[in-house]
């Protein structure tokens, strides 16, 4: 597996929040921050390659973060290590950036904080391949089933207004972020079933009859894009664990986002990350019996952790308050990732 740094000029999706600035007079509706998508062109630079310990990093979670680039979800990361509220909006109300400095000159951050994540980002195009590259692949559309998961338990308690974001997010961002992949892929175009499902709720999802169709199919459009993977690879321990692992880490940062002074301040992060939760447990399942016959210490620990994780997540209606913190969160995700790396990473 290998992976390649490299700076391309490029069209870049950028996102920015209308109610904070406009980055350019063309706006989109919102999506799960209430932000909109954008092009601009970013500058070029040499290319460059990763050590092997900067593979080995990114594969276990620390891949730096563009911020001219980075889905919110990406972004969220660094708002949970920071503890800033709408910290991802403002770095994409202020894109694009010549140099990761200008997060500070830009006033996105203080000098401060900027020190304290200086490390985990980067202005670098990154560029997966092998292995890594369908991780990625995988993990994205497991973000999408994640948001439709949420947007499904919304819709059925006639909450349109709140689903209405986890259909957005979607199409609006994550779509955009894996298009390319899906092209290299031959997975035919599902974005106009999503924006379809999207108007439609937004209208009020009046039409049930109608707004089932239209999940139901575009449900299917991203199990057929999941399905473009192999599916030796789709049902091996190592490689789901990895997709896994993703999906923990961007539900941990989007849990911490989500609370602010011992209270859930972001419902749709609280939100978000229930689902990666759920499609991760459901992920878990397909592999299950493979892990308890080969791994069954491993696979022991991380059906009691994920059913422990879950209970941060009673129900999609956030409780009057946490039922777990978040450092209780980050712990459940770590005991989880450690037991996963015998099996990812088998010892020589």
């Amino acid at each position: 597996m290998t992976l390649t740094v490299m700076m391309m000029i490029s069209q870049k999706y950028l996102r920015s929040i209308s109610a904070i600035t406009l980055v350019t007079s063309l706006m989109a509706f919102t999506g799960c921050s209430n932000n909109t998508s954008n092009n601009s062109t970013t500058s070029s630079a040499p290319t460059t390659t990763s050590s092997p310990t900067e593979m080995d990093h990114s594969m276990h979670g620390g891949k730096k973060i563009n911020i001219n680039s980075a889905i919110l979800s990406e972004l969220d990361k660094l708002e949970a290590k920071l503890g800033v509220p709408a910290l991802s909006n403002k770095i994409q109300a202020s894109r694009p950036y010549g140099n990761t400095e200008e997060l500070v000159s830009k006033n996105v951050i203080t000098q401060e904080q900027y020190d304290q994540i200086k490390e985990m980002v980067t202005i670098q195009d990154i560029v997966l391949t092998g292995e890594a590259k369908d991780v990625d692949y995988m993990t994205k559309l497991g973000l999408m089933k994640g948001h439709m998961i949420v947007a499904k338990e919304l819709l059925d308690l006639k909450k349109p207004d709140q689903a209405e974001p986890h259909i957005g997010h979607p199409v609006e961002e994550i779509y955009a972020d894996v298009e390319d992949q899906l092209n290299e892929r031959n997975v035919p175009e599902f974005k106009g079933s999503l924006i379809a499902l999207q108007d439609l709720v937004k209208a009020g999802a009046k039409d049930t009859t109608k707004v089932g169709t239209e999940f139901k199919g575009s449900i299917s459009s991203i199990q057929t894009a999941i399905a473009a993977l192999p599916e030796t690879q789709r049902q091996s321990p190592s490689f789901v664990l990895q997709v896994i692992n993703g999906l923990l880490e961007t539900a941990n940062a989007e849990y911490t986002a989500a609370i602010a002074d011992g209270k859930i301040s972001q419902i749709i992060e609280y939100q978000d990350s229930r689902g990666f939760v759920i499609y991760a447990q459901d992920l878990y399942k397909t592999i299950a019996p493979q892990m308890e016959k080969e791994h069954p210490e491993a696979h022991q620990t991380m059906m009691t952790t994920m059913a422990e994780l879950a209970k941060a997540w009673p129900e999609v209606v956030a409780p009057a308050a946490p039922v777990k913190t978040p450092d209780e969160v980050t712990q459940l995700v770590k005991k989880i990732e450690q037991n996963s790396q015998s099996v990812v990473i088998p010892p020589s």
